[in-house]
């Protein structure tokens, strides 16, 4: 049976150096190529190599830029399919959770994760992530927690982004009390998480938190 692999981040691109590695090295076990899932908006090539510049340095050349859409289309699934690693980006959580939580590309990656390729979820990315996506008042237009089913990749926990900037400790408690979970983690912009096997194995950057239920 294979491991498997999920990096979450609470901020925006890059990865840290020390995780860049650990995501590259498992990619590059298969074959070293990497899909980028991200939602169209203005500029999104200039913004691209933030997320690659650091598995460029550890050898990853071939990237797949897959747009997500209300209707995805079968090439980009095929596109998906061949991939040995996948970075879902940041930006409108929202729209994120629409167009991939119970999607057929939703589906794909959670197929691809059980096989072992590794995933990473920068901010949105990784607030879709676990079995249970909650999204703060402060990402969200009705102001308000959203309370959503996410991707499933981990289960039994609360994943908090932007966590001290956005000031998520009573949010992150509150949903921990709500959903009846038992962990939640609060990622600050600067660091990233490394789950294997949805246990927490090793961790990068500024700070996290760690609340039980």
């Amino acid at each position: 049976m294979n491991n498997r692999h999920l990096f979450l981040f609470g901020g925006s691109p890059p990865f840290g150096k020390h995780l860049g590695k650990t995501f590259s090295d498992l990619a590059l076990n298969q074959k070293g190529k990497v899909a980028v899932l991200f939602v169209l908006r203005d500029g999104w090539q200039a913004y691209m190599p933030k997320y690659t510049i650091i598995l460029e340095q550890n050898e990853i050349s071939n990237f797949v830029y897959i747009p997500l859409l209300e209707q995805q289309e079968d090439s980009h699934l095929d596109e998906l399919s061949s991939c040995t690693g996948i970075i879902i980006c940041g930006g409108d959580t929202e729209l994120y959770h629409r167009f991939i939580v119970g999607t057929d590309i939703g589906e794909q990656v959670r197929r691809m994760y059980e096989r072992g390729v590794p995933i990473a979820g920068f901010s949105a990315g990784a607030l879709i992530s676990p079995e249970n996506c909650v999204i703060p008042p402060v990402d969200n237009v009705e102001g308000k927690q959203l309370f959503l089913p996410g991707l499933g990749l981990i289960q039994d926990c609360v994943i908090s982004v932007h966590y001290s900037k956005w000031s998520e400790e009573a949010n992150l408690k509150a949903a921990i009390s709500k959903i009846g979970v038992s962990k939640g983690y609060g990622i600050d912009d600067d660091e990233g998480l490394y789950f294997m096997n949805e246990n927490l194995v090793d961790s990068e950057g500024g700070k996290y938190y760690v609340f039980n239920g």
